[in-house]
This record gives structure tokens, C-alpha cells and sequence, in this order.
């Protein structure tokens, strides 16, 4: 799996620094480099890359400006490269895979690749189980219609429970009472209406103890139980709205509408 990677940086030596240290990686390919956010969202609409490696603080459009400017697409992975600590946390609130302190540290940067790996190849495992449902449907129908009983067979192995160390209590919390789930680097915020947990745990690995008929992914970084959506309301660029039962709104990425739809009625 070649990972296609843009580097964005106004400072022409750190994007020579970043490609010296990305050609150790073999299945890392540089496809273009970007001196300035608007540029850089440009080349990310057309080209479409896996990864983009963004600096932060840039003349014009910064790094978190240029994630906004390519929402409307399905947006590539991001790794955020700065000099300053303080965008941490504003970065992970963007979902970023990682956040690289300059000078970057060979092995911080390894790990940075390690998980874009497995968001990459958890995305592709999606698209291609999408793929192979529509030519099921397409070509052998009654194998989809005997999928939901596998499934109904399937659903006792699901969490019923799950236990979450926050601010150094245990809670033991009801999957049903949750709401929904959005992700800020490893941590998962599970809301509960009135209540919000944090979880030290990766999206993909708490997919796997949730039931796929009520927990469905609707954007790179959230999670809905479908059982509390209320209302479905239309947005712009093929997007929409997910209105929970406690009144919250949960957008849907044109990636997951569809995925969406098959459920909510």
C-alpha cells in the first residue's frame, strides 16, 4: 500500500528536512509540495492525496484553514508540523492522525506513519466491504437477503457494558445510553445526553465491541446510535444533519450518507 503524501510548509528548509526523512520510508510517496494553505488546498482537491503532512502557522490561510477548506471533499489524513505545543489540542480536535513537534524526531515520526497505516487501511477495508455489498446486490440478491440473520446470529458478541477510567473513577456505562462518539487522537468522547466520558481507546478498536445496526460511523471521526436520531435534515454538497433525541446535531459526510440512509427512515 503506497501512501501518496502532500507536504505543506512555507519554509522551504523544513520541506527539504521532512522529504530527506519521509525517503527512509519505502512505501511513502511525495507527490507534491505546497508553500502556502491556499495552494495547498488546491493541490489536495486535485490530487487527491492519502496523507498530508501541514504546518500550522502559515502567511494567509493557516493549517486548520486548510482542513476547513477541504471538508467538502472526502479530506485526506492529516499530520500537523509545527514549532509550537499550544495547537495540540486544537489539532487533535481536528482529528489529526498525529501532531509533530519541529525539529521532528525520527520516531515520532515513524509512529505518525504507523497510525496513518491502519486509518488508511481501516478506510479501505470500508470501501471495499461497500464495493462488494453493492455487487452482491447487484448480482446475487439472496446472498443479501441472508445477510441481516447472520447478523441478528452475530449480535450477542457486541459490548452490552463498557467500563471507562475518567478523572480516576470507573464507569460503567450503558452502550444503549450513548448517543454518539467523536474521536480526538486515541480518545473517544462518549456522550450520554447529559454526560461526557472520556475513553483512551482508538476508533477502530471500539467499532469492533459496538453493534454495526445501531453504532454506525457517519463521518471519519463520529460515531451515532442510530436508535436516538430523531430527524434527518439536508444540508449543502450532499451532506446532512443527524438531530438526536437530546437535541444535539451530528453532521454526515457525503462518504457515510448513503451508509446512513440504509438505517434511518
Amino acid at each position: 500500500m503506497t501512501i501518496r503524501t502532500i507536504l505543506v510548509d512555507d519554509e522551504k528548509l523544513a520541506i527539504q528536512g521532512l522529504q530527506l526523512r519521509l525517503a527512509k520510508f519505502p512505501d511513502v510517496e511525495v507527490i507534491d509540495c505546497c508553500s502556502n494553505g491556499r495552494e495547498a488546498i488546491r493541490k489536495i482537491k486535485t490530487e487527491k492525496p492519502d496523507l498530508v503532512f501541514l504546518d500550522i502557522q502559515m502567511p494567509g490561510f493557516d493549517g486548520f484553514s486548510v482542513v476547513k477548506g477541504v471538508m467538502e471533499i472526502d479530506p485526506p489524513l492529516f499530520v500537523f508540523v509545527t514549532a509550537y505545543s499550544e495547537h495540540a489540542l486544537k489539532a487533535f480536535e481536528a482529528n489529526a492522525v498525529d501532531y509533530l513537534l519541529k525539529p521532528i524526531d525520527e520516531d515520532r515520526l515513524a509512529d505518525a506513519l504507523d497510525r496513518a497505516r491502519t486509518r488508511l487501511a481501516e478506510k479501505r477495508g470500508l470501501d471495499e466491504a461497500e464495493k462488494l455489498k453493492t455487487v452482491l446486490a447487484e448480482v446475487a440478491p439472496e446472498a443479501m437477503d441472508a445477510m441481516p440473520e447472520e447478523t441478528e446470529h452475530a449480535a450477542g458478541r457486541f459490548e452490552k457494558l463498557i467500563n471507562i477510567k475518567d478523572r480516576g473513577q470507573i464507569f460503567r456505562v450503558d452502550v444503549d445510553t450513548i448517543e454518539r462518539i467523536e474521536a480526538a487522537g486515541d480518545y473517544m468522547c462518549i456522550y450520554t445526553g447529559d454526560n461526557s466520558l472520556i475513553l483512551r481507546e482508538t476508533m477502530k478498536d471500539l467499532e469492533r465491541r459496538l453493534d454495526p445496526r445501531v453504532f454506525q460511523r457517519v463521518h471519519r471521526s463520529k460515531i451515532v446510535n442510530l436508535d436516538q436520531v430523531r430527524q434527518v435534515k439536508p444540508h449543502t454538497n450532499g451532506e446532512c444533519f443527524l438531530v438526536l433525541d437530546s437535541g444535539a446535531e451530528v453532521k454526515v459526510s457525503r462518504s457515510y450518507r448513503d451508509v446512513v440512509a440504509r438505517f434511518v427512515h
